[in-house]
């Protein structure tokens, strides 16, 4: 098998393609949305996504197991042996193609032993793409330009955290978190964004921390979470322990931070005095 750095390229090239896929559904006047069990949008453009990419590492990586949101009915007995497997959401943010409104991205992650190694993050509509391989470093691309990326530290005295929480959905638990961090930052910020996006946010340096106080599941975050601490960052639960995928028979994640300073944002996260 290639080693992760050299797998990144034609990772990065499969999203495209995948974005591509997505594109053909997203340009139609009309299309048709079906619901899952747990009643969750599904679209035809999930599945072509679906499909190249599947079709893509399996040939990419033969024997390396995948596991889509499109196709998660895998046996716990069988998963639980993997230790190396492909983890993809196809189209995350279906609500958001659905809405027409660009933030919906294809996400495609290698976890190592729970670890997420390499993470692609594509935004078919912009045609960004975020990617990042561990011990390698992250990056953007933006019109054929790419450029590395770095989080960025929370300086002493600095009256305004970027927090990414949107300001007009949120649950208890997240008013009274941004309360907390209110009584050490004068001023926050609050940074919306779709999707995986919002731990891309984190990665790039354009915001400090995202607080997730509600469930996600795994395919949902390993793609940008790679991103993130190839960038220097770190997700992490709700107890501060850096998150690993694969652990458990259900798909679905706890609470969690994505951390760009990861000395300072630690216990900021967890309600701490710095």
């Amino acid at each position: 098998m290639l080693s992760t750095a050299r797998l990144l390229p034609a990772v990065i090239a499969l999203s495209k393609q995948a974005g591509a896929a997505i594109l053909a559904v997203y340009g139609r006047d009309d299309f048709d949305v079906s619901h899952k069990q747990d009643d969750s949008p599904l679209t035809a453009a999930d599945l072509a996504a679906h499909q190249v990419i599947v079709a893509g590492l399996q040939q990419l990586t033969p024997g390396v197991p995948v596991l889509s949101e499109e196709s998660a009915a895998v046996a716990w007995s069988e998963r639980q042996q993997w230790t190396r497997y492909w983890l993809v959401d196809p189209l995350d943010g279906t609500k958001e193609f659905i809405k027409r409104n660009g933030e919906f991205t294809v996400n495609i992650a290698l976890i190592d032993n729970g670890v997420p190694v390499l993470g692609v993050v594509y935004v078919p509509v912009l045609q960004w793409c975020y990617s990042g391989a561990r011990g390698e470093g992250a990056w953007i691309e933006r019109e054929t330009t790419t450029t590395p990326i770095a989080v960025t530290p929370i300086v002493n005295g600095q009256p305004t955290l970027r927090v990414v929480a949107s300001r007009n959905h949120r649950g208890d638990d997240l008013d009274a978190w941004l309360a907390r961090v209110e009584q050490q930052f004068p001023q926050l910020e609050l940074v919306s964004m779709g999707s995986s996006l919002k731990i891309c946010l984190v990665a790039e340096g354009k915001a400090d921390i995202y607080p997730r106080l509600a469930l996600t599941s795994e395919w949902d975050t390993a793609a940008a979470q790679a991103v993130l601490e190839a960038a220097g960052g770190m997700l992490v639960d709700y107890d501060g322990n850096q998150y690993r995928y694969n652990r458990k028979q259900d798909l679905l994640n706890p609470y969690f931070y994505a951390l760009g300073d990861t000395a300072r944002g630690l216990p900021l996260a967890l309600g701490r005095q710095q």
